[in-house]
């Protein structure tokens, strides 16, 4: 194949909040498959905080990007060619990607999807971000029917999925969200029984008014600040599930505290868990069954965010952490037209 591919690779760690000047656009030659590999060429990538906790030099749950590679990322496309066993020219795989047209990868590295379903679901709330909502609550936070549930970044990728999960099972749910449209889109679309704005002069006295019957449920994308404005409100045998750090990301040195948690936990029985959906995978099929039927039954609503064309990939990433996306946030690199043409 002599088209050439092109690649956004990660030049330099950044310190603090991120620039575009960390990325360099290159060309490079597509490669071809080795014996159980598979040449993928990639439709749509998803941008996500943990795109920024990569870029620190410690592994997470997965090694770190290193300066000189093609941006890490979840990503989905088509199989252009395939040497390896159980998969043919024009499945639909999803993996890490990464940014770039085309990746040469290991067939055990990605996972077939079901074509029935859009490309954008496939990524979105049937891939890692429903996922985490799904297994977050219903696995770790353990929500009951009449609980209390809050949930930050509400207006994000998780966020979204995850209130509309709590409500369906019976849950009041309260959102916090940054700006008075995104507080009023999560009310009027999704169902948020209320929705804060942490950005507004009166957050904290917002906040308690809400729960005045306690919190039980914390799911926690950001932490920081808002994390400790929960604390004094937790009922007894609270839970809080932590998904994400998203006002650490950007941080050259991490935030104190949250003060006040200790003691919390000790006198109402807290507990704080953090967890990666990778430990679920044996019943992601169960899993994504059950969001599919409540997709169909009118029960959740979706929510992409899909911006168009390669150049847009750091420019976007950067929107993410200034909140700039409403739902899913993700980048259509080349057309489906474009790779069924090539199945």
């Amino acid at each position: 194949m002599s088209e050439k591919s092109r690649q956004w690779i990660f030049l330099k760690r950044p310190s603090g909040t991120l620039t575009e000047d960390i990325f360099e656009l290159r060309e490079g030659t597509v490669g071809q498959p080795g014996e159980g590999e598979l040449l993928v060429k990639v439709g749509l990538v998803s941008l996500d905080p943990a795109n920024r906790a990569w870029m620190a030099p410690v592994a997470t749950y997965k090694p770190p990007v290193m300066p000189g590679d093609v941006m890490h990322s979840f990503a989905i496309g088509r199989v252009i060619r395939s040497r390896a066993e159980g998969y043919a020219v024009g499945d639909i795989v999803e993996g890490m990607l990464g940014w770039q047209d085309y990746a040469v990868l290991a067939a055990e590295t990605v996972r077939k999807r079901d074509s029935r379903h859009s490309m954008e679901n496939l990524l979105g709330v049937l891939g890692i971000t429903g996922l985490s909502a799904y297994y977050g609550l219903l696995e770790v936070g353990k929500i009951k029917a009449g609980e209390t549930v809050v949930i930050s970044a509400a207006a994000g990728a998780v966020g979204t999925i995850a209130g509309q999960i709590a409500k369906l099972k019976g849950c009041r749910v309260i959102g916090i969200a940054g700006g008075a449209h995104k507080c009023a889109w999560i009310v009027d679309e999704l169902g948020y029984d209320v929705a804060i704005d942490y950005k507004g002069p009166n957050f904290k006295a917002e906040l308690a008014d809400a729960v005045k019957s306690g919190v039980d449920v914390y799911f926690d994308n950001v932490g920081g600040e808002i994390l400790e404005s929960i604390v004094p409100h937790f009922n007894i045998f609270g839970r809080i599930v932590a998904c994400g750090t998203l006002t650490d990301y950007n941080d050259a040195e991490p935030q104190p505290g949250p003060r006040g948690l200790q003691i919390a936990c000790v006198v109402k029985r807290l507990r704080m868990e953090g967890f990666i959906v990778l430990d679920f995978a044996e019943s992601w099929d169960k899993a994504e069954a059950d969001l599919v039927s409540w997709i169909d039954a009118g029960l959740l609503k979706p929510p992409v965010d899909v911006r168009e064309g390669f150049d847009t990939l750091p420019g976007n990433l950067i929107g993410l952490f200034k909140g700039t996306n409403k739902g899913k946030l993700m980048v259509r690199i080349n057309s489906f037209d474009d790779l069924a043409s090539q199945a």
